[in-house]
């Protein structure tokens, strides 16, 4: 079994997944400001809420000081973010599936992260997949309310759910296995993404719960 000194240990691979994903939100973000209109600054701003979104609930809920208040390298990932998607707009916005690329990669490594910084800090395993799904959804969520969209999370979407499951298969590789810990955390953030990818190929959805066809159910139980 793999000792708790490994797993709590914030990786080099754990940065890499922070910047990577910070950088994939950022253009998941600007791209869907941009679709809505947005000038350049205001694509930044929906760019960096959306990297950072998750993290900062994250690190406030585990009374951490939040993370990009004292590396600035946050806000010039998301600059790059905005230079990239500026440069490359024609492609950027011609390709339909570029926003979904881009957000289901953040999702997964984010959560990675999420995992990994609340083992650090000293947080148990069901913390830990909170924390990972709050670090990987989040930031869509603010992105999605500043732009006055529904939440993806609170859609039919396998979004968050695909978070949670990106969280266990970490916890359980984690403390189950002798497996590195960057292989853990390769895998975690592998399995969210092609858990979203999937739900989306082939239409699966969370059932949801509708007031008005449980009563039509009733009614037409009563008629009988």
């Amino acid at each position: 079994m793999m000792q708790f000194s490994q797993i709590v240990n914030v990786s080099d691979f754990v940065n890499w997944c922070d910047y990577l994903g910070t950088l994939a939100f950022a253009i998941s973000g600007i791209r869907l400001a941009a679709g809505k209109g947005f000038d350049w600054f205001g694509a930044y701003v929906i760019g960096f809420v959306t990297a950072v979104g998750g993290g900062t609930v994250r690190d406030i809920l585990l009374d951490i000081k939040p993370f990009w208040l004292v590396q600035p390298s946050y806000l010039i990932i998301t600059a790059l973010g905005l230079i990239f998607t500026i440069v490359f707009r024609r492609q950027v916005v011609r390709l339909n599936h570029s926003l979904f690329f881009f957000d289901a990669v953040g999702l997964g490594l984010f959560v990675v992260v999420g995992v990994a910084k609340s083992y650090a800090a000293d947080f148990p395993w069901w913390v830990a997949i909170i924390m990972g799904t709050i670090t990987g959804s989040f930031g869509g969520l603010l992105r999605d309310v500043l732009i006055n969209e529904t939440p993806l999370i609170f859609r039919t979407d396998f979004y968050a759910s695909a978070c949670v499951l990106g969280a266990i298969v970490y916890v359980l590789l984690g403390r189950y296995t002798g497996m590195a810990i960057e292989w853990v955390q390769f895998i975690s953030a592998i399995s969210v993404f092609i858990a979203r990818v999937l739900a989306v190929v082939l239409h699966i959805q969370l059932p949801t719960f509708n007031p008005q066809s449980v009563l039509r159910s009733e009614e037409e139980k009563g008629g009988r």
